[in-house]
């Protein structure tokens, strides 16, 4: 089944050509089916890029999706045409009434700041909040994560001495949990982070389990123990060229930047990376989306909030 989305989003192309499967907006119109309700908060810079990566994951389901997405009104991005914020995100204010099956918080390019005294940090606290009361299950990425784990449980961020920045051999720590389900004993995926979140804080919080780590990269993904929060701390989504795309930004910054660990062959920038984590990422979001499918109340107004 297909990802809902509006007719004119840049990403479609891209998607049809990859044979994604999904539906515009006027043909899902005359379609008598309840779709998952799925709202993306896009904290990343590169929103096109991000839109398009995330609804490639979440079009390889057999789950009709409907997506909605959102920005913070409280930041002015600099890397999107407002255009296209314009026409394709609805902010905060206009979403609060409405109920979703999963929302989604990306990572964003913050991580090296207090929460605090990032500029959009009281809407974000606000979303946070709203999300145990009119979302069922909400997806915490990268910064994200971190920012819920702070928000919620007050579990802190750590500085890094350096850059965490590759593709990192991960464990399965959990393989009968339905969002792991069909994992590999040791998968791939993809960090780039400068701050960390430590496991074994994570650990001693009652309300979570740790479903998967890395013995580099640490925490890689946990969740509240009724299902309603995932917290992921690298960036599955990825395309094949997105690590090399920021590797090559700071060195045009001039920026303390080494080459990505475990990236390109033989760690040689000149030869063209491999894609190895692809069939994670897209058995993840199955996993989530079929988790908040069997979960979620047929009639979102009967959701209730969690403490």
């Amino acid at each position: 089944m297909p990802i809902r989305i509006p007719n004119a989003l840049p990403a479609a192309s891209v998607l049809e050509r990859e044979n994604i499967f999904l539906m515009k907006e006027d043909r899902a119109a005359h379609q008598d089916i309840r779709p998952l309700r799925i709202c993306i908060l896009n904290l990343m810079p590169k929103k096109i890029e991000t839109e398009t990566q995330l609804l490639r994951l979440l079009g390889n389901s057999p789950l009709q999706v409907d997506i909605q997405l959102m920005q913070v009104s409280g930041h002015q991005s600099k890397n999107t045409a407002a255009g296209h914020l314009l026409h394709f995100y609805r902010t905060f204010p206009q979403l609060e009434e409405e109920r979703f099956d999963g929302l989604i918080i990306t990572g964003a390019p913050v991580e090296q700041l207090p929460f605090q005294e990032v500029d959009y940090w009281p809407e974000l606290v606000r979303i946070l909040d709203w999300s145990k009361t009119h979302v069922y299950c909400t997806l915490h990425i990268c910064w994200g994560a971190q920012a819920g784990l702070w928000h919620h449980y007050g579990i802190p961020k750590h500085p890094l001495e350096e850059k965490l920045f590759g593709v990192f051999r991960h464990r399965t720590l959990s393989p009968n949990h339905p969002l792991t389900r069909g994992f590999d004993e040791e998968f791939l995926a993809p960090h780039s982070r400068h701050t960390t979140v430590d496991q074994g804080e994570v650990a001693r919080c009652p309300q979570l389990e740790i479903l998967a780590d890395s013995p580099q990269a640490g925490l890689y993904l946990a969740a509240r123990r009724d299902g309603r929060q995932v917290f992921v701390t690298g960036h599955s989504e990825y395309d094949r060229e997105t690590l090399q795309g920021e590797y090559l930004r700071d060195l045009e910054r001039g920026l303390p930047i080494r080459v990505p660990e475990h990236y390109y062959p033989g760690d040689d920038p000149s030869r063209a990376p491999a894609f190895l984590w692809r069939g994670h990422a897209n058995l993840f979001y199955v996993n989530w989306l079929n988790h908040v499918y069997q979960e979620t109340p047929y009639h979102l107004s009967d959701l209730c909030g969690f403490e």
